[in-house]
This record gives structure tokens, sequence and C-alpha cells, in this order.
């Protein structure tokens, strides 16, 4: 299978090229960064597509930027760039679209009240943060509530602009396979981590920000009191559940989509403790800072994932991390010069 891979030069996208090549597939690398093609130019995607079979779509403006100033650019990059894409899959005839997604279109995770059941608490507010109380309650009763995986039939509720592009893409490539009969998968990364990462950068993830103060001597910061829920999960395994699900895709529906995380939450002042730790580096500092637009609790359930398609993450949470901490300084920040 010949696969065009937008954004194939960055973090997640180079990772996704050696898997494809591991495994006999031909993969085409279209990056902005490195060649100088953008997904927003018609004539370049025209171009890259000649012969493709299919596409895996990862370039994208990623993390949850500084402010709303930021919005142009990610609709631009994100939205634009995809229906850019789309329009010349279909003139060209190239049927089948892995879409990088995002757990982020989900907002807050699950959640169970007591005396409730299954519960969507409102956005947390700048009032309630300042003071320290960054759990969320329950919107009946104010009560205490238990957080739990959250499935790929959650409802939508996507709470800042990267969120809303990352919906916006999804509803975009739905569209563009009814009108085609083609075929979109989308797969909603949790938090990916792993060699490549960028960092030092607003829109870095909270692990390569970890990473770099770690390798500056300095302790890790952490958001709120650290609690804070997540699933991450390994840079390997997200190329590895985008080429088992490209291997897949020519049969099913029109639109599926797929959590992709490790399946072993862990809160945010774990992270940072394991990264501490195998950097033999100072203590992490919870800081009780915080994010307007930041979520409290979001772990996967990649059951559908697992069970529909046979993909299994394979690298522990320990070893990660400790692979992490251990990278050479130029090979663990490789990738920031060539985020798409």
């Amino acid at each position: 299978m010949r696969v065009l891979v937008t954004g194939g030069a960055g973090f997640i996208g180079s990772h996704v090229v050696a898997e494809l090549i591991g495994r006999g597939h031909d993969a085409v690398v279209f990056d902005m960064a490195e060649d100088g093609r953008d997904v927003r130019d018609p004539q370049a995607v025209a171009d890259a597509l000649a012969g493709v079979d299919a596409v895996c779509h990862q370039a994208a403006k990623v993390g949850l930027g500084k402010d709303f100033g930021d919005a142009p650019g990610y609709v631009s990059a994100n939205d634009l760039g995809t229906a850019v894409l789309l329009a010349q899959m279909a003139e060209a005839g190239v049927r089948r679209l892995l879409l990088a997604g995002s757990m982020v279109v989900y907002g807050e995770g699950r959640y169970e009240c007591a005396a409730h059941g299954v519960v969507r608490p409102g956005p947390r507010t700048e009032a309630d943060l300042k003071a320290g109380r960054f759990e969320p309650r329950c919107p009946v009763c104010g009560a205490d509530l238990v957080p739990g995986l959250v499935a790929e039939d959650a409802p939508m509720d996507p709470r800042n602009v990267y969120a809303t592009t990352k919906l916006a893409q999804e509803h975009l490539a739905g569209s563009w396979a009814r009108a085609v009969d083609g075929r979109v998968i989308s797969l909603r990364y949790h938090n990916v981590y792993g060699p490549g990462m960028p960092r030092d950068t607003p829109y870095a993830g909270v692990a390569a920000l970890f990473r770099s103060s770690l390798a500056r001597g300095e302790s890790p910061r952490v958001f709120e009191d650290g609690g804070q829920r997540r699933d991450f999960v390994h840079v390997r395994d997200v190329a590895s559940a985008n080429a088992t699900a490209l291997e897949a895709m020519v049969e099913g529906s029109a639109f599926a989509a797929y959590n992709v995380g490790s399946g072993d939450p862990r809160t945010v002042g774990d992270m940072a403790e394991a990264l501490a730790a195998s950097c033999a580096g100072p203590s992490p500092v919870v800081t009780g800072e915080y994010r307007l637009g930041d979520v409290r609790h979001i772990t996967a359930d990649s059951a559908r994932l697992r069970r529909e398609l046979g993909w299994r993450p394979e690298v522990p949470f320990s070893e990660g991390m400790a692979e992490l901490a251990g990278a050479a300084e130029g090979s663990w920040e490789a990738g920031l010069a060539r985020q798409p």
C-alpha cells in the first residue's frame, strides 16, 4: 500500500512512517517544515496524491496554545488544511483517510455521582480554579464525582480552540466520506509521548515540558494539585495503531472513531515523579497554577480498538518514562523544528 503521510517528518508522523515501512508499505512524506509543501496548497497536495492508495493525515497545529489570538492559526492549519486535502482526494479518486483525531473532542471525561449516576459537569470556573477547587462537582447536587473511562459514544464537548478544530476535522472528513463513498477512521489520541517530542513551546505536551525542565536541572512545575488523570500512550504504540487501522480500512462504515490510549491511567503528578526519578533530577514542584480550557480528568476506553482491530499497546508506562528520561537531548527533542 502506498500511503501519503501529511506531517510525516513531525513527532507522531515520523514514527508512523517508520512503522509503515517496517510493515512493507510505501510511505510518502508530505511535510511543510521539511520540504515546504503545505497541506493548504491545493497544487502541492494534488501532486503528492499521485499514485497514492490512502492518506494518513497527521499535519496539524497542536496543543492548547497561548490565548484566543491563536484561533485563526489553528482554524487555518487544521480545518482549512483538512478541507483542501479532502477536496484534492475527491478529485484524485483517493478514498481512504486515516485522521489523527484527539481525545480533546470529549471535553471533560466521564464522571459518576453516587446519587445521580453519570453526569456531565460544565466547564470549571476561574473562581473555582483560583481558589484551588480543581475537581468538577455534580451539576445537580454539587457532590464529589468519581472519574471513569470515556468511550467513543460519549457526547462531544470541545472546550478550547484546538479541541473545536479537531472535532471540525472529523465532521469535514465524515461529510467527504459520504459524498464520495469514502472511508475514514479517526484515531482519537490520548496524551502521546516519546522520542522526538517538541519542547519548550506553549504547544508542547506536558511530558516534553517536564523533560525540558529536568534537562536544565530544574524541578518540573506541576499545575493544579497534580491529580489530573490522563492516559499517557507511547508514540510507537500510536504509530502501530495507525498502521493497523490503515490495513483494516478496506471495508466498513463511512466514518469510524477509535480511542487510542494505554489503558493505564496515571496522574500528571505521577508522570512528573516518574520522569524526575528516571532522570535522577530534582523532585517536581506542585504550583497550583492552572490554564483555563484545561480539563481535569480525561482517560480513554480503548476496548473498541482492541476488540475490532486487534491492536494492543506494548510500551508500559515505567518503560516509556525511563526511555524518555534516558534519551539523548538531541534525540528526544528532534521533532521540534519539523512539527507541521
